[in-house]
Order: structure tokens, then sequence, then C-alpha cells
């Protein structure tokens, strides 16, 4: 446990997450530009989750210092755990057995001073609809490999973070 309470003190873990982040920010992209799967408003708001994770990963790596940390745990949870409340809604949306019902926003839901898919519309334009299962892997789909991905963060976190309160006191 004292070992896992030092890790957030190492650059080298907040680089790991940050660059797992992007890896998966990357594949996205590839996915959308490369194979030609549009994305629907759920796999967006997926994928803003992720990039909330990989700006935790980012600013205690350039910054590691309280604040920083204090900053990135905060951003980590969160991007975590509402991509994963996400990516489940979305698999909810995928598995429906009646899909007239089953719906989603066509634009996204972004706060008026953030318009990010007016701004960058090529990284978070929604042109997909949620309910199609365009790709799988091993059975699973992508909201389902996103709930994996996102279980495996929010494991993370809780594993990071609970060590650090409880032998450290700190962040």
């Amino acid at each position: 446990m004292e070992l896992l309470s030092k890790f957030p003190d190492e650059k080298s873990a907040w680089g790991a997450l940050w660059l797992s982040a992007l890896g998966f920010e990357i594949t996205a992209l590839f996915f959308q530009y490369s194979m030609g799967l549009a994305p629907c408003i759920m796999c967006i708001y997926q994928r803003t989750a992720m990039l909330g994770i990989l700006f935790a990963g980012l600013i205690p790596f350039l910054y590691n210092h309280f604040a920083s940390r204090l900053v990135a745990f905060m951003l980590w949870g969160l991007s975590s755990i509402w991509g994963l409340l996400i990516a489940i809604e979305h698999v909810d949306i995928q598995m429906d057995p009646n899909p007239f019902f089953a719906s989603c926003e066509i634009v996204p839901n972004f706060p008026s001073f953030l318009p990010l898919h007016d701004w960058i519309p090529a990284f978070f334009a929604a042109t997909g609809d949620c309910g199609n299962i365009d790709w799988q892997f091993l059975y699973f789909s992508m909201p389902q490999w996103m709930i994996i991905l996102f279980g495996i963060y929010s494991l993370l976190f809780i594993a990071m973070l609970v060590p650090r309160l409880l032998v450290q006191r700190r962040f």
C-alpha cells in the first residue's frame, strides 16, 4: 500500500496516464478517418471524457506539485467515472430491443461558452447514429470496450487515490 501511495509523486506515472489516453484519442481518430466509422454523440462525449483523462495526466507530468496533483486527481476521477456512465448508456441504447424508442441527440450538448463542436468540428462533430454497431472486436462493440477502458481508468483512480489519502494523507 505504501508503494501505491508514492506512485503519484512520480512523473512517469502521470506520463503513462497521459500517454495511454493520447493513444486512445489517436485510435478514435483512426477509426473515424481511416476506417470511416462516424462518431455518434455518445462517442463524442466519451472522447471528451478521454480528453479529461489525457489532461489529468499531462498537468502533473509537466508540473508535479500538490495543487497540480489535486486538480489532476479530480479531473481523472470525474472523467473516468463520467466516461464509464456514458459508455454504459451507449450500450443500453445499442442493446434496446425497440430501437425506435432508443435515440440520442444529434448536436453535442456542450456549454454555450465552450461550443467545441463548432470550434473543432473535425474532432467533436457527431455524424453517426448511436444505435449502430459498425465495429466489433472479440464480440464486443466499441462502447462495450469503452466500458472496460473507463472501468480500468476508474479502478486505477481509486487504487491510486485511496492509498495516497490513507498513507500519505495528502495529494
